[in-house]
Parts: C-alpha cells; sequence; structure tokens
C-alpha cells in the first residue's frame, strides 16, 4: 500500500488497477472498473509553476510531458497519446539533453502553468441566503455565526445578501442611512427579467432590446450592481446593522401548520441577481436552511403538519408527492449556476429535514460545500463556517471556474466521472466544469478498454497507456492555472497476466470506487439490490483472485494485495451509504455527497472506521473493529468520519465519576483520559466538515454510535461473552459468518 500512496504523494491519483487490463474481456473479468480517484488541486510543496503557457500537440492538444519523445537534433516531439509530431517553438531552441525544460523531467509528472497575463478582474464574491422561519434561540445563533463570518472575509470580497421566510427580500447595502429591500412573493417563481425590472436596473437606462439578458453585463451599470453587492470592507457596518435588527419571520404560523419557507424562490432570485451582475465569476451562494421548505416551486413537503416529511420508504413506493417537482426545479437552478460558473453552498441546520436530498443535485453539479447539523449553535455548523474563511489553521484553498479535460491512449475511453462537477457535454464527454473546487475535491474517474484482442507477439507495440488530466481553474489568488498531471501504466494480457495484476491492485482505491459505483447505482436504477450487487461482485473477484482447490473453502486464501478488500465490502454492506434504514433521504444524501467529494484515505475511514485503544497495559493502539475491542478498563477513539466516539470502558467511567483524575497521586489516569481527547482534536483540526464529537460511557444511551458500527462477533445469542466487555443486540452476521460463505462461494463458482 505505501507505493501507491507514494504516487498519491506525487500526482494526487489512485488507481484501483495500477497495472491495467489490456482488453475489453480482461477488464470485465476484473469487475472492479480500471479507475482512478484524483484530487485536481492537491497542494504539492515541490511542484513547480511555470510563469509561461504549455506547449500544445496540434492534433490531439495534450500537452508536453515527460513521456514525449524528443528528437533534440531536428527540435521535434512525439505525443505519447496520438504519435504525432511536434516542432517545438523558437523559444525552446536551446534544449538538450543536458538543458531540459521542466515539462520534461522524469519527477515532474505533475506540473502548473501560470498565465501572468489572465488574472481575473473580479474578486470573489459571497451571497448569503439566510432563511429566518426559526425560533428566536436559532436566529441568534446564525446572526452571531454570520457576523464573526463577516468580519473574517477578505476586505476586497463582494458581498450580497437575502434573507427569506414567507417572502424573499433582497437587501440594497448601497445606502447604509436608509436601509432598504425588494420583497418577493414566496410562492411565485421569479424570471431574470422580472427580477431587474422590479429591482430597478433600467431606471436611469432603457432595457437592452434584446431582451436576453442571461449571463451579460451590458444593459447593467456598475451603479446598479453596487447596491447589492458591495466590497465586504465598506458595507461591513451596513451588513451588522441589518443582522442585528434581524428579526424572525413575522407572519404569523397556525398552531396545526408549518412555518412558510420559501427556500427554492429565494435560492432562485439569488442565482438570476449574480448571473446579471457578475456571470463568470465564480460566485458563491451561500444558503443557511433552518427548516423544511414548504413554499415554491422546490417545496419538499406542504404547510399542514399532518403531512409526514418523505421518508425513505415514500421514494421507493414513489409515494412523496413534492419530490419530482422539487428535484427538476433544482436541476434546472443546477444548469442555470453551471452556465453562470457560480457554486451553491449549502448550511442546512436543524433537527427536522430541510431538503438536502432534493437540493443535492445543485450543490454536487456546482461544486458546493455541504454542511449538515442538528442547530446554528451547534460546533459543527460553526466551527465549519470559519474553516470556510479562515486561512491561519485550515487553508481549503477554495479556488472556481475549473475545466477538467482527459486525454487518453487511443485503446481506452473515459466511461465517467462520480464527483461534484457537470459535463460540459464535448463530444465523448471528455470534459467537465468544476463551478467551484477545494484542496481536497477528488474526482471518480472510470475508464472503458476497448481493445478486444492482444496483439500479435511479432508486431511491435507499447505495453504501456497514458491518461493526461488537465485542470484549468482560478486560484484562489485570483490568477489563472492549468493544473497538468501525465500518468503511465503498462498494461498486460493473456493467461500469465494474472499475478501483474494482483502486484497492481490498490484495495483501498479498489473500496472506494465501489462504494461510490453503489451510492450512485442506488441512486439512479429502480429495482436495484445494493447487497445482492456488492456480493456478487466479491464472490467473483475471490473467485478469480484466490488460490484455492476447487470445492474446498479450507483450502482458500488471498494475496495480501487483496486480503482486506473482503473487510472492506463486509463493512461498506454495513455503512450508511448503503443502508438507508434508520436514516432520513437528507442524511443519507449528505453522507453521500461528502464521499462523493473525498479522497481516498478518507474515504476509507468512512466505509470502514478506525479505532483506537488506550489502556494502562500499553501505548495507544489500533484494535480490531469488533466488539471484543470493548473492555472495562479500556478508552476506545472511534473515527468514522462524520462522528468522533471516545468511548470509556465502565471501570474507566466509574474511576472519571469518582474525580480519581483531579487527585496528585493519579496522574497518569488523568493523562490516560486525556490522550484520547488530544488526538481527537487533532483529527478534528484537519478535517472538513467538522466532525461531531460525542463522548460517552460503556452501557450509555450514546454507546450507540459505537456499537454500531463493530463487527457483531458476540450477540445476544452467542456463547462465553468475556467479563468487562459487551454484546450488540442484533441479528446481523458477523465478519467471520461472511467470510466462511465468501471462500465456500468463491471455490464453488465455475
Amino acid at each position: 500500500m505505501a507505493e501507491f500512496m507514494e504516487l498519491e504523494g506525487q500526482d494526487g491519483v489512485r488507481m484501483a488497477w495500477n497495472v491495467v487490463p489490456g482488453t475489453k474481456q480482461e477488464a470485465s473479468n476484473c469487475v472492479v472498473p480500471v479507475s482512478a480517484i484524483y484530487t485536481p488541486i492537491k497542494p504539492f510543496p515541490s511542484m513547480p509553476v511555470l510563469p509561461y503557457a504549455p506547449l500544445r500537440c496540434r492534433n490531439c492538444r495534450s500537452v508536453l510531458n515527460p513521456f514525449s519523445i524528443v528528437d533534440f537534433t531536428a527540435k521535434i516531439w512525439i505525443c505519447p497519446f496520438c504519435f504525432q509530431r511536434n516542432h517545438f517553438p523558437p523559444h525552446y531552441a536551446s534544449i538538450s539533453d543536458e538543458n531540459l525544460p521542466a515539462e520534461l523531467f522524469p519527477q515532474y509528472t505533475t506540473i502548473e502553468y501560470q498565465s501572468p497575463g489572465e488574472a481575473s478582474s473580479l474578486p470573489p464574491v459571497f451571497m448569503f441566503v439566510v432563511d429566518t422561519s426559526i425560533i428566536e434561540e436559532e436566529m441568534a445563533f446564525l446572526k452571531s455565526a454570520l457576523t464573526q463570518a463577516i468580519g473574517l472575509l477578505p476586505d476586497n470580497s463582494l458581498v450580497g445578501l437575502i434573507t427569506f421566510g414567507t417572502l424573499v427580500h433582497v437587501h440594497e447595502l448601497g445606502f447604509s442611512t436608509i436601509p432598504k429591500t425588494y420583497a418577493f412573493k414566496g410562492s411565485k417563481d421569479v424570471s431574470k427579467d422580472q427580477l431587474l425590472e422590479q429591482m430597478g436596473f433600467f431606471l436611469n437606462k432603457p432595457k437592452p432590446s434584446t431582451g436576453v439578458i442571461a449571463g451579460a453585463r451590458d444593459g447593467l451599470s456598475s451603479e446598479s450592481i453596487a447596491r447589492f453587492l458591495l466590497p465586504a470592507s465598506d458595507c461591513e457596518f451596513a451588513l451588522n446593522s441589518i443582522l442585528e435588527e434581524l428579526q424572525k419571520d413575522p407572519w404569523p404560523i397556525p398552531v396545526d401548520q408549518r412555518a412558510s419557507r420559501c427556500t427554492s424562490t429565494a435560492l432562485s432570485v439569488a442565482a438570476s441577481l449574480l448571473g446579471a451582475c457578475v456571470p463568470g465569476s465564480g460566485a458563491r451562494i451561500m444558503a443557511f436552511i433552518g427548516g423544511p421548505s414548504t413554499e415554491g416551486p422546490g417545496a419538499i413537503v406542504s404547510k399542514n403538519l399532518s403531512e409526514p416529511i418523505r421518508s425513505h420508504k415514500d421514494l421507493d413506493k414513489d409515494s412523496a408527492p413534492h419530490y419530482h417537482k422539487a428535484v427538476k426545479f433544482y436541476e434546472a437552478l443546477a444548469k442555470q449556476l453551471v452556465h453562470q460558473g457560480h457554486v451553491l453552498d449549502l448550511f442546512a441546520c436543524a433537527l427536522d429535514q430541510v431538503g438536502v436530498a432534493e437540493l443535492k443535485v445543485a450543490v454536487e453539479r456546482t461544486g458546493g460545500l455541504v454542511v449538515l447539523a442538528e442547530s446554528f449553535g451547534h460546533s459543527v455548523f460553526k466551527d465549519s463556517l470559519r474553516c470556510v474563511f479562515q486561512s491561519e489553521d485550515k487553508d481549503l484553498g477554495l479556488s472556481s471556474n475549473g475545466i477538467f479535460e482527459i486525454n487518453c491512449s487511443k485503446d481506452i475511453k473515459v466511461q465517467g466521472i462520480l464527483g461534484p462537477c457537470a459535463s460540459l457535454e464535448k463530444g465523448s464527454t471528455s470534459a467537465w466544469k468544476l463551478c467551484g473546487l477545494d484542496q481536497a475535491t477528488s474526482l471518480c474517474l472510470i475508464f472503458e478498454i476497448v481493445k478486444t484482442d492482444i496483439p500479435d507477439a511479432t508486431v511491435q507495440s507499447s505495453n504501456q497507456f497514458y491518461f493526461q488530466f488537465l485542470t484549468y481553474y482560478q486560484h484562489s489568488t485570483g490568477e489563472m492555472r492549468l493544473r497538468v498531471t501525465t500518468l503511465s501504466r503498462r498494461w498486460v494480457a493473456g493467461p500469465g497476466s494474472i499475478q501483474d495484476l494482483i502486484a497492481g491492485f490498490d484495495q483501498e482505491a479498489a473500496a472506494v470506487v465501489m462504494a461510490r459505483l453503489v451510492s450512485f447505482k442506488m441512486e439512479i436504477e429502480a429495482e436495484f439490490d445494493p447487497i445482492r450487487w456488492l456480493d456478487k461482485t466479491l464472490i467473483h473477484i475471490c473467485s478469480r483472485f484466490g488460490d484455492y482447490q476447487k470445492d474446498s473453502p479450507s483450502s482458500f486464501s488471498l494475496s495480501p494485495r487483496f486480503s482486506i478488500f473482503p473487510q472492506f465490502m463486509f463493512h461498506l454492506r454495513r455503512s450508511q451509504f448503503v443502508q438507508v434504514f434508520n436514516n432520513s433521504p437528507d442524511e443519507t444524501a449528505y453522507f453521500r455527497m461528502i464521499l462523493n467529494r473525498e479522497n481516498v484515505a478518507n474515504s476509507v475511514v468512512m466505509i470502514q472506521p478506525s479505532l483506537i485503544s488506550y489502556s494502562f497495559q500499553s501505548v495507544p493502539e489500533p484494535a480490531l473493529l469488533d466488539v471484543a475491542a470493548i473492555a472495562a478498563d479500556r478508552i476506545l477513539l472511534l473515527d468514522s468520519y462524520f462522528t468522533i466516539v471516545i468511548f470509556h470502558g465502565s471501570t474507566i467511567a466509574q474511576w472519571r465519576k469518582a474525580g480519581y483524575h483531579n487527585q496528585p497521586e493519579h496522574q497518569a489516569f488523568a493523562q490516560l483520559l486525556l490522550a484520547p481527547r488530544d488526538d481527537s482534536d487533532a483529527i478534528i483540526k484537519d478535517r472538513f466538515p467538522i466532525p461531531r464529537l460525542v463522548i460517552c460511557d460503556q452501557h450509555g444511551s450514546q454507546a450507540r454510535f459505537l456499537l454500531a458500527k463493530l463487527n457483531p462477533s458476540a450477540t445476544y445469542n452467542s456463547e462465553g461473552h468475556h467479563p468487562g466487555g459487551d454484546i450488540i443486540f442484533t441479528d446481523d452476521v458477523s465478519f467471520g459468518v461472511f467470510l466462511d460463505h465468501l471462500q465456500r462461494l468463491a471455490v464453488n463458482k465455475i
């Protein structure tokens, strides 16, 4: 595994198969697709940034790279993708074996180009869209968090404010002495033309005769735009004044009804306003939502409290009356935002569902951030919001306006991407728009091998497949950059290839690809059975790559390259991505959105949480993710990515309640209690969104957060429980039973 992490440290890429199956049939037999998890703008301290434009192949437009064949005498380079011969331009005249440009250095397979003349003139733009249909206590928490966030904004960034409840209010920030707002009816869809007309954009200037304003600033003066979008340094006082006086929605709510909340209309107004004022700027709409949408085209439930909010069962039975209409609305909004180059960030804080499942398409296609918490007063929300703007402790490296392209060798083509992007529908879909991306954004690229036969040994052909990933984006400094990553992977085919394939298998990357694939299939395929699909895949892989005698389960063994893969699949079957029971559609959508944008290391923790044991007998050490890890005199630290659990065994909990850690003679106990807290703080500091911290005791109610993730090797109907340990009340099979069945089925497969 170490060599795969080394490759990731150089290029930001993890491939499931690092030796690639060479034909269509071979790839099909491998079950896990030829795929890569790529982090386009992962920071590399030693990566050179070149201050000139890249040299491109005149045929396929791929960029000069270390795998290009160079004829120094004739000053020609041959493209490894299409074999086109290209002449070097005059400014490369001095190149030689001893005098190479940086892009030909073998170690610079990832490089960045910076074009000095292409810096964007537009500063970052933030449009805050704030829900006011929330209780006073939540309102106070939200106002406090927003005031703090506004203080952290870059001085030159443009800021706008929209509040919504029964009505949508667009706040004019240009005249702080006389606060002024424009109100729009929440139940009515407002077109961009109507919006600009009603907000007085054409008072001193005739409306453009074309009537089409989308994506053009021609008809709008900078003075009219500055009424609603102002530099943070100029409008901080006005913004804070508005926030101080902001009240919860004044419209009365009958006791048998929900609050009136027009989320979709507010987001539509924000998108249209930004589309008219700052198209192509990489602006962010930051939506703060505190309850379900009940008004407008994106409503998820009626105002009547007798109607429950849709559950997974309702979605499966197609009995959620508002769902399809809301999704259709947000698909149209996503298309509009992608066209404008704008991002939708979602901060959903409520005990109830707010509509994350419906909003998912708009957030994901624009590359937006998403945070789900129980309250605006919760540290998950407050600390995550601070992370977006604060760069001292952790810089998210928010970038915008990205375009991602892939070039491949002729025998391999791109099948698709799973991740926060939108297709540009360019030819055979090899280009995608990344409206918003950050240093952690990771895409899952799925490839298809198109070669059907193994070339004749007498015919000389290369046994390398080449991949080139191009990410053109606006850096957080405002300048435009092009990140180029070029990879080469050997392909194998034929009877003797199986050992080569095993040697190049990255089981962590493969598990993450399978997790993204199963989540995707559950959303788009009707009647899809995820457990059956995962089981069939795993049996097929074990049957093909396992070492065994036919019909003899006891003889079965897997190479170390594959040995942890069944464990990953066992935990994936039990994870929140596959088991939707006990989760709302909003929670499931949230978990899948985060999985779809994170790198391999973080995604593996979501699939199979890590467990560390602390005791007097030894230093902190990794423990098996099993109920057997629980002991009365142990502290366990569980990291499941979304939640971090510090679990005190019953004896430890009794000692803590007795206050022994406060006594000077029990300093060792005080340090034992402190160690998992320090480790959890370190994990929380490096993560976005901020995970929820749960501190609990054995047999306590919150111990469920740990027990739900453990392998149930000891249940209520098994024998021989160890004293001080625990059991899990479940009928789920344990990993041992799962493995026995897997071995039996794998050796019997024909």
